[in-house]
């Protein structure tokens, strides 16, 4: 016989049984929800089974997607349904040259280059057949976004570029699979003393109904909860040490594959340079100042002389640019913080990505041209650059070296598109030897 009492305890206590597992079962859709999201970019483009789409992803997330979103304005404007407003001809001209194109007095791009406060779009050395399979990108995608269930947000960028570790997803991958390991040990635990408190009270109801209890027994029944009990349970200290040990390999997962990482790194540097009023507002561009970039393995540190082209007549007086002076006077080089960085045991070639492969300065230093003080933008990890290499196409076109080279991919990779990888750029000695 169960009395009054518990009529009002029970119902509560199997409200919050079950609200904790409504809980765990939200925070898993999550999870999934999260998951499929994440996958709508990737394999929109391999979905469609459409080699131009794929390359016109991998250009779409190397050149464009630091400044463009498709449902929304960036740097950029947002490139929904892009192929309706504008023809395709129009589109090449401008990502080829949209300084051309403004300086021309073509209608829709001074109004596109007014509206974004006159602030200029780098060219691109793209061919047409590059800039169209981009455009045909941003048209499956749109049609994507167009037919997404309600309430389900849109695809609105590029897939972002691997962000993790030397594994490339492998890290996000594992920590979340131990964060879902982890919530679902705390509520099994809640639950399981959830569930015994109502068991020891039925049991309690149960037996204060009987008749031939004795002094003893009803003095067992009668007890006040003892908590001690719990926290000296075995079952209770293993589940408790399990969640423990579960945190801490959370903990050192997360942490040894930070090791290097330097993401975000914003050092305050001795002269306070502001990118986004130089190449931002002024529109001067990097080769200006960084004179090595397309030439050379490694991107120069402007020299003191170039600053003063301009500034031995422009704020003069300004106490930042009279710290230029003072190095210069006392013939001492300006101490300038490194932000990008890579170990010894990687080699990088500056030129070989800007000159012969065509890669935007944006597309690793992300939108440098809105940046006051420089951050580093981009992993710079192994799993990032292979990830790059894998989907960066190659234009081999007019150049008899990859002539044969791309007969044989063509005949063993039907549809597939010739990446750098195909050239060998994933072998472990292209940079390290």
């Amino acid at each position: 016989m169960i009395s009054c009492k518990s009529n009002k305890l029970y119902p509560f206590l199997l409200t919050l049984l079950l609200s904790f597992f409504t809980v765990f079962s939200s925070f898993a859709q999550g999870e999934e929800a999260s998951v499929s999201k994440d996958g709508v970019t990737a394999g929109a483009a391999s979905g469609a089974g459409d080699a131009q789409v794929q390359a016109g992803a991998a250009l779409f997330k190397n050149n464009c997607a630091s400044c463009h979103a498709l449902n929304e304005k960036l740097v950029g404007p947002a490139l929904k349904d892009v192929h309706k407003k504008h023809p395709l001809p129009w589109l090449i001209s401008w990502i080829r040259n949209s300084s051309k194109m403004v300086q021309s007095g073509d209608k829709a791009a001074v109004a596109i280059f007014n509206e974004y406060d006159k602030q200029q779009m780098p060219s691109f050395a793209l061919s047409d057949e590059e800039i169209t399979s981009i455009v045909k990108y941003i048209e499956v995608e749109s049609a994507t976004a167009a037919t997404a269930p309600t309430g389900t947000p849109a695809n609105d960028q590029a897939a972002p570029a691997a962000t993790d570790g030397p594994g490339g997803a492998g890290a996000g991958d594992a920590s979340n699979y131990l964060h879902v390991i982890l919530i679902a040990l705390i509520v099994i635990l809640i639950v399981m003393v959830i569930v015994l408190l109502i068991i020891a009270n039925l049991m309690k109801d149960y037996l204060r109904g009987k008749k031939d209890l004795d002094g003893n027994d009803l003095e067992l029944v009668d007890q006040r909860f003892d908590f001690s009990k719990v926290y000296k349970s075995r079952a209770v200290q293993v589940i408790v040490g399990l969640i423990f040990v579960v945190v801490l390999t959370d903990i050192a997962i997360e942490e040894t594959y930070g090791v290097g990482l330097q993401q975000g790194y914003q050092p305050r540097q001795p002269i306070a340079f502001s990118h986004k009023l130089h190449a931002g507002e002024h529109q001067i561009d990097c080769n200006y100042c960084h004179t090595s970039v397309y030439k050379s393995r490694s991107a120069n540190i402007p020299s003191a002389n170039i600053c003063m082209n301009c500034h031995s007549q422009i704020k003069k007086e300004s106490p930042e640019i009279r710290k230029i002076y003072t190095a210069i006077e006392k013939n001492r080089p300006i101490e300038w913080v490194r932000v990008h960085n890579l170990p010894d045991l990687a080699y990088f070639n500056h030129s070989q990505h800007t000159k012969v492969g065509g890669i935007e300065c944006q597309t690793c230093h992300g939108p440098i041209e809105t940046m006051d003080v420089v951050y580093q933008f981009s992993p710079l990890t192994m799993g990032w650059c292979i990830n790059c290499h894998r989907e960066q196409p190659l234009n081999t076109e007019g150049n008899k070296y990859y002539d044969n080279l791309v007969k044989i991919h063509d005949e063993v990779n039907k549809g597939a598109a010739f990446t750098v990888s195909s050239n060998g750029g994933t072998e472990c000695s292209k940079c390290h030897y």
